[in-house]
């Protein structure tokens, strides 16, 4: 993207803008597909290219990882994906038979972004760069961006369990603010919508699913299970697959949206995937992908 690269050889600071423009980053989310943004962010803030953005909007693990970039410690905070420890305690299917969530985003938050490989919470409060991750209203299933919300730590840390609650399978809702939440990828898994709706002239969406990857429906069970668990998410629940093929042709339409992939020969990556080679393989093919695409 030409204005980025201007942006960057110019030394242009958010707040301090000339160009009269807004530019902002999407990140998708996907859970352990994620991984593929996480090695884009990791690039992006390589390339010293994290100041070029007004604003940074991200669903599910796409909030994570734009949260890491606002950390100013993506490069660091990108080891957790292989660390196989902390992957089993972070996504364990066996804890579902005794009753409890699979994804434990509460030890993801607190103990891994906390102690084991700590993010700076408060440089993403005090970010020149405002950050918008993005959750899914469990009462009528809209989506909702945070950042109103958030205005201290515990809340960024709350908001970062809150957009990647997956139904079910991350246990209950998250409270904020007196609403409950659930995954933001459940209504706006590509957030480039909003990011245009608060006034983004210009948007760079960091993709997980390859130029050949077609969206896919929700997993029969998962659909038996969810509109039951929580009513309010019926209407969207159902609505999700053919919103995610609208999207796709859609921003294929937009000429200020433009998209970062991994490469067609990517492996794929499930959203609880827990291989540790895989997923490290992952997060370096984003960061090529990134690199071959704005490396000046």
């Amino acid at each position: 993207m030409r204005l980025i690269s201007r942006r960057h050889a110019d030394g242009s600071r958010p707040g301090f803008r000339a160009d009269g423009f807004r530019i902002a980053l999407a990140i998708e989310g996907g859970s352990s597909r994620g991984t593929y943004s996480s090695g884009m962010v990791m690039a992006i803030e390589e390339l010293g290219l994290t100041r070029c953005f007004d604003a940074v909007y991200g669903s599910s693990a796409g909030a994570l990882n734009g949260a890491w970039l606002l950390s100013g410690r993506a490069l660091s905070g990108m080891r957790g994906w292989w660390d196989p420890e902390i992957m089993r305690q972070v996504i364990n299917p066996w804890r579902f038979l005794r009753g409890k969530p699979v994804l434990d985003t509460q030890y993801l938050v607190d103990t891994v972004y906390g102690e084991l490989t700590p993010m700076d919470f408060e440089a993403v409060l005090h970010s020149p760069v405002s950050y918008h991750p993005m959750a899914t209203d469990a009462e009528n299933g809209q989506p909702v961006d945070l950042r109103p919300y958030i205005r201290k730590v515990a809340d960024l840390k709350t908001a970062l369990r809150a957009t990647t609650c997956m139904p079910v399978l991350a246990g209950r809702p998250v409270f904020l603010a007196g609403r409950r939440y659930v995954d933001g990828g459940v209504a706006e898994p590509l957030p480039f919508r909003t990011a245009l709706a608060n006034g983004a002239t210009h948007v760079l969406m960091l993709r997980t699913r390859r130029a050949t990857e077609r969206p896919t429906r929700p997993r029969r069970m998962h659909s038996m299970v969810v509109p039951r668990a929580l009513p309010g998410l019926r209407s969207v629940w159902v609505q999700q697959y053919p919103r995610d093929v609208a999207d796709e042709q859609l921003l294929t339409e937009l000429p200020t949206v433009m998209s970062i992939r991994p490469p067609s020969d990517a492996p794929t990556v499930s959203p609880l995937e827990r291989d540790t080679e895989l997923l490290r393989k992952a997060v370096m093919l984003g960061r090529q992908a990134v690199h071959a695409s704005l490396a000046s």
